[in-house]
């Protein structure tokens, strides 16, 4: 199934994805190929929970199988929160999002979305 023209959606459903940030890439949010469905990407924040250090946040938009940078060892400072992106980002069937960070558990991740059908 192709996903739907964003003129004519029928159903807008609101999402929250959470996670406790790790040094692997994890999935944060994803749309899975033939799901008939565009998912709008509102607001991605990332808080760093050590009261003492920074730490580096990478976050990937994957397409195809191929990673684009949507942050790049972006510094969090400690006990701070970082709006990660400025615009909505749409995820095509297929498309996912996902975040790392350079000290295990230090970041919170929180990314608002639409799941438009």
């Amino acid at each position: 199934m192709a996903a739907p023209n964003i003129v004519n959606v029928a159903t807008i459903t609101g999402k929250t994805a959470l996670a406790n940030v790790t040094t692997s890439f994890a999935n944060l949010v994803v749309n899975t190929a033939a799901s008939g469905k565009v998912f709008k990407v509102n607001a991605l924040y990332v808080t760093n929970v050590d009261g003492s250090s920074a730490t580096n946040v990478s976050i990937d938009l994957v397409r195809s199988g191929f990673s684009y940078a949507v942050a790049n060892v972006l510094s969090v400072p400690a006990t701070s929160t970082l709006d990660m992106i400025s615009k909505s980002i749409y995820l095509e069937e297929g498309d996912y999002i996902q975040i790392k960070a350079s000290a295990n558990l230090d970041a919170h991740a929180v990314c608002s979305f639409e799941e438009l059908s």
